[in-house]
């Protein structure tokens, strides 16, 4: 091939003993021809520093915004900010005024719940405080100290729970047990016997009666059947339409619920170890209980002196 020479003056002085250029392969189909030509003074330093900083510009990727200035914190803010702080007075306002909303929130199911249950705990103290008196094994004692404690101490809770939503709350001896009066219509100073778990005068009599191993197994059978009749007024309470949504109570009702179902579960076992329940129906006969019932009779028919 034949290389040829020329100038081009528009593009500075060419020297005609200079060679033409390499050919510059394009797309594969067409050959271009580039004439030699010299470089401005200072040009290759321009196109170098342009290309480093296209370079630069491609590696670090897009320019990020600078941040906005931090703005300061609430805690930061001038105390004459504009926003007054709650004083002492205040706050204790607020608070007694959401507690006595929080007490607004009660039903007369509430009421009636923690008015019947005051009187059923009420007997369990009398059933308890017979353990120490009638011989009764240490297990029986333990439990009948337990239970001494704990209802004395819910009595005492329902009891001002009625208070602060001024309800008449029963009152009861907490030593014995015994009513020693009460305000609601429906008690007065006696137990409700209706409701679940109630144990009958003859039962408590009969047990008042009992000694040692008797004892034992007829107070686990009837503290079993009390404490179920409590768990009966629990679930009741919760099936009462509105009932149960104060917190206090809510709270209160379900420990009751889950400490008798625990307490329950292991009467039965130690009434299991003791040879199970007694035969009620034999202490039902008038025969077996003379020395033990005050309200004994002599049939007129009977052969016996």
């Amino acid at each position: 091939m034949v290389r040829s020479t020329w100038t081009q003056p528009e593009w500075g002085k060419i020297s005609e003993a200079s060679p033409s250029p390499e050919p510059f392969q394009g797309c594969g189909h067409c050959l271009m021809l580039l004439p030699p030509f010299s470089v401005p003074p200072g040009f290759r330093a321009m196109v170098g520093t342009l290309g480093l900083g296209l370079l630069t510009a491609c590696v670090a990727g897009p320019p990020v915004p600078p941040e906005p200035p931090a703005s300061p914190s609430p805690a930061a803010a001038p105390a004459d900010a504009g926003v007054p702080a709650l004083t002492a007075a205040e706050i204790e306002a607020l608070y007694r005024e959401r507690l006595a909303g929080s007490r607004t929130r009660f039903t007369e199911a509430d009421v009636r719940f923690m008015t019947d249950m005051i009187h059923h705990h009420a007997q369990a103290l009398e059933m308890a405080v017979l353990a120490p008196t009638n011989g009764a094994s240490t297990p029986v004692q333990a439990l009948a100290g337990r239970i001494l404690i704990s209802q004395q101490d819910e009595i005492t809770l329902m009891g001002q729970w009625l208070e602060d939503r001024e309800r008449p709350a029963p009152i009861v001896d907490l030593e014995t047990g015994q009513m020693l009066g009460s305000h609601h219509h429906d008690h007065h100073d006696h137990h409700d016997h209706s409701m679940p778990g109630m144990i009958d005068d003859d039962r408590m009599a009969r047990l008042a009666g009992s000694h040692g191993t008797d004892f034992d197994r007829l107070f686990l059978t009837l503290m079993i059947e009390h404490h179920e009749g409590a768990v009966t007024m629990v679930r009741d309470l919760f099936a009462s339409d509105g009932a149960g949504q104060d917190e206090e109570i809510f709270r209160f009702a379900s420990d009751v619920h889950a400490d008798q179902v625990i307490e329950v579960a292991r009467m039965r076992l130690l009434l299991a170890s003791l040879g199970g329940p007694p035969d009620m129906e034999t202490q039902n006969d008038p025969a077996s209980s003379t020395t033990h019932s005050p309200h004994h009779h002599h049939h007129p028919d009977s052969n016996t002196p």
